[in-house]
């Protein structure tokens, strides 16, 4: 309904992931989210990798609103991880198209001699 009825309202295009709704609770209570007092879930989003793993996820109450584009850009980093198959790691607050790092033990500890936020934007 919030989907049908707001969400195409407020994003051109739509969105573009898939939504889904749980008015019984089910899938609220086995992510640890259901508000059993008010019968109710709360905001939460998930990122679940196509094995079925959890890679991110966030749990808010109902007056904090998320940002749509914080989850875009963050799958699209966990794409980039998986597709490099971890040969790749996106720092702090990664774009598409910006540096990645080479995770490694010659990185242990050397992170800013390589990349500073600051000289980026």
């Amino acid at each position: 309904m919030w989907n049908d009825h707001e969400l195409t309202k407020m994003v051109d295009g739509g969105i573009p992931f898939h939504m889904a709704a749980d008015q019984a609770g089910n899938v609220g209570r086995a992510y640890g989210v259901w508000d059993e007092n008010q019968g109710i879930e709360l905001r939460g989003r998930f990122i679940i990798d196509p094995d079925g793993v959890i890679q991110a996820m966030e749990v808010l109450t109902p007056p904090v609103g998320r940002k749509l584009a914080e989850s875009i850009r963050q799958i699209k980093a966990f794409q980039l991880v998986r597709a490099t198959k971890g040969a790749e790691a996106t720092p702090a607050g990664w774009e598409p198209g910006e540096m990645t790092l080479k995770p490694g033990p010659n990185m242990v500890g050397k992170i800013w001699e390589v990349w500073n936020p600051k000289m980026e934007k």
